[in-house]
Order: C-alpha cells, then structure tokens, then sequence
C-alpha cells in the first residue's frame, strides 16, 4: 500500500488490522469480481472526525426511526445480517468506538442484543450513544497518535467508524425501502479510507471485491461498489 496520506492522517494499514474488528464487516455477497478503473477522491483539508460523526448520525437517525418491527426479519445488502442484526451490529460498533477514541480496547468477540435488551427504547439509547460517540472524537487529542489493540492511527479508526455509520444506514435504508442521503462531506473522506484499506479488508474477507459502476455515477455510488455493494440493490 502507499504511503501517508499527510491531509487526514490515514497511513498503511496493517495485514492483521481485521483479526479483532469486523466493523463494517458485513461482507456484501459478491456480483461481480471485475475491478472497474476508479479515481481515487482529491486530498483535501478534513473536517474533525467528529464534525463528520454527528452529521452522520443526523444523516442515519431519521433512517433508523422508521424501522418497523415487521421489517426486522428483512434480508439487507450485507449477505450475512437481517435488519435487526445490522442494527445490533451497527449499536456495538457506536458504544465500542467511543472506547476506542479514549485509546483504550474494545471488546469485538460478541455483538449483544440491544434490541432485545432495550426493546421500544432502543432508538432513543442509540440516540444517546451517537451523541456520546461524538464527544468521544470531540475529547482533545482522541485523533492524535495510535489507539487499541490495532495499532492503527487513531483518525483511521474515528473514519473507521464514520464508514459504519455511513455504509449501514444505506444498508438499512435500502432493506426497508427508504431513501438515504449522506451527509456532507463524509463520502469523501470515507473513499480515501477504503483506498487505504480495501486491499487488506478484502484480503481478510470484509469487503467483496469491488462492483463496476456506470461512467458518471454518484460518489455514494462508487463508495458503495468500492465496497463491494451493489448501489442498485433491492430486497426483491
């Protein structure tokens, strides 16, 4: 991989970063395996991680609010989770990674079942750990050095996160038939993540390989197909 990027602080990912962390994880079921030419996105200055977090959760909450119990059974882009597990996954990425800001490890080997726990609470506790996740990356010095057990550059891990909170309210809005819009500036940052990251996600079998996307298709769009989704997906 190549070197440091000097605009967001992302630098060469390591072939074990995966070994603890599926994060986004939820591995899209392959289309296609043609790699299409791809123009990685202009380095430009960043926001703060956690300017981009909170209009990410903006961006996801109302998604997440119009998930109807009948529509927890549903099959999503990620091959491998229902809605209800996405969402599951998706509440332990949000209250891990505020552990991970405050250069402590988390604890991947079990996702709990907050629905469950939390019942028709659960979006409002969702609510309320964005919020805390987005102090966490607000809390002076969260993105400086390194942070965990992975050893990786503690703004790749808050842009770790912002990629779940991103990909899986598509995931989500695509399974239950809603639209989705990214907030600003996300995708971004988010495309020069994955430029960074996808070789070794894909070799630890986290991201499909990549999808073609048509000439003039949106930055979500190739976001998503960088990952190893297909932007045109339905449940049906």
């Amino acid at each position: 991989m190549n070197g440091t990027n000097g605009t967001n602080g992302m630098q060469d990912i390591p072939d074990d970063t995966y070994s603890g962390y599926r994060g986004e994880s939820a591995r899209p079921a392959p289309r296609a395996l043609a790699e299409p030419p791809r123009t990685a996105p202009s380095a430009h200055p960043s926001s703060p991680i956690s300017v981009l977090l909170a209009a990410a959760a903006e961006a996801a909450l109302p998604v997440l609010r119009a998930v109807r119990d009948d529509q927890l059974a549903r099959p999503t882009p990620c091959a491998e989770y229902d809605v209800r597990a996405l969402l599951n996954h998706l509440f332990h990425v949000v209250v891990a990674f505020q552990t991970l800001a405050a250069k402590k490890d988390a604890d991947f080997s079990r996702t709990p079942d907050r629905l469950g726990e939390y019942g028709t609470r659960w979006l409002d506790r969702f609510a309320a750990e964005t919020a805390r996740l987005v102090e966490a990356w607000a809390a002076p010095g969260a993105e400086d050095g390194l942070t965990g057990g992975m050893n990786l550059p503690a703004r790749t891990v808050g842009a770790m996160v912002l990629l779940d909170l991103t990909v899986h309210s598509w995931d989500v809005a695509r399974a239950t038939g809603q639209p989705y819009v990214p907030a600003d500036g996300c995708v971004a940052e988010l495309r020069a993540l994955v430029a960074q990251m996808g070789p070794t996600a894909r070799k630890m079998n986290v991201f499909a390989e990549p999808l073609p996307v048509p000439p003039g298709a949106g930055d979500l769009d190739v976001l998503l197909a960088e990952t190893g989704r297909d932007p045109q997906w339905t449940a049906g």
